[in-house]
């Protein structure tokens, strides 16, 4: 099958076309032909070697977590789906070796959801990482209706997926971001700030009581977090694990298709969207990585054109 594939550690340097086995189909997984993949930072940190000290790595390394596309086999004992299903998933592995930029990815059943009926393969492919990740930092830190809370960074993938999920509790959101995505996020629900030197004092204007809640997707902003919080709040960060130490929560997500379930009926009931700001053909995986290291994409950076 085609594939994007590097043999060693580098940049988009290492990435190239190659041919690689059409996986296995164990009992409990199956066989997904992919219609679109996305794209996020973790491929290609983990490219580069940044995460070799958690995660084991067999090479040729086929990259990619988040996947869209339609069942091609199932396994002996995966009564959950047939053949045709369309489906989506977030499909980390603790190896790292059989991404989604492939013609075909084998993943665990218990990891695969059916893909939401009102979302395109590009956009549903956009979804899996983020909005669990979203989902995850919400449920961490037990938001309710009528708290205020601050995202840092609510204009990235994560974080606009956050905004809608803190909206739907009936929080009031205060969403850090450059002032080209504040029209965005206003009609997303939140109150937009400027980030960068001054925003505790800009967040304290909008909110002089404090936030209950801060989400950290961004990193490095933990002395704003602190400045800001309410006595007694809750924050939580997927780019910051020295929030442990100060009374927070460090997230990492984990493969859950009940989970997606729930991102599902969120999707299907106009709840929560999804916003693609690129979309490249797999064998243009390298420029795909360069957009999304520069950090400028203003939504999800998303794969398609997988068959020949």
């Amino acid at each position: 099958m085609k594939a994007m594939s590097y043999a060693r550690y580098g940049g988009a340097e290492v990435l190239e076309r190659t041919e690689q086995p059409v996986p296995k189909v164990s009992p409990g997984s199956v066989l997904v032909r992919v219609r679109a993949a996305g794209v996020n930072p973790v491929d290609w940190k983990i490219m580069a070697g940044h995460l070799d000290q958690i995660m084991d790595v067999t090479f040729p390394v086929v990259p990619g977590w988040d996947v869209a596309g339609v069942v091609e086999a199932v396994g002996l004992d995966t009564p959950e789906f047939e053949v045709g299903d369309e489906v989506y998933s977030y499909g980390r592995r603790d190896t790292v070796h059989g991404g989604t930029f492939a013609e075909l990815v084998a993943l665990p059943a218990s990891a695969v959801s059916r893909k939401p009926v009102s979302l395109g393969w590009e956009e549903a492919a956009g979804l899996p990482l983020t909005g669990l990740t979203a989902l995850r930092t919400l449920d961490a830190l037990r938001l309710t209706g009528g708290e205020t809370i601050l995202v840092h960074n609510g204009s990235g993938g994560v974080g606009r997926t956050a905004v809608q999920l803190a909206v739907h509790a009936g929080a009031r959101v205060i969403a850090t971001a450059s002032a080209k995505n504040h029209a965005r996020l206003r009609e997303l629900g939140a109150e937009p700030v400027e980030y960068g030197d001054g925003l505790a004092g800009r967040v304290r204007a909008l909110a002089p009581d404090g936030a209950d809640a801060v989400a950290d997707f961004a990193g490095g902003v933990l002395e704003t977090t602190l400045a800001v919080l309410k006595d007694g709040g809750r924050h939580a960060s997927i780019a910051d694990g020295s929030v442990s130490g100060q009374g927070g929560r460090y997230v990492w997500v984990r493969p859950d298709a009940r989970e997606l379930d729930r991102l599902s009926a969120l999707v299907d009931a106009g709840t929560l969207t999804v916003d693609v700001s690129a979309t490249y053909p797999m064998e243009e995986a390298a420029a795909a990585f360069a957009a999304s290291m520069s950090g400028h994409g203003g939504g999800k950076i998303v794969l398609s054109e997988f068959s020949s």
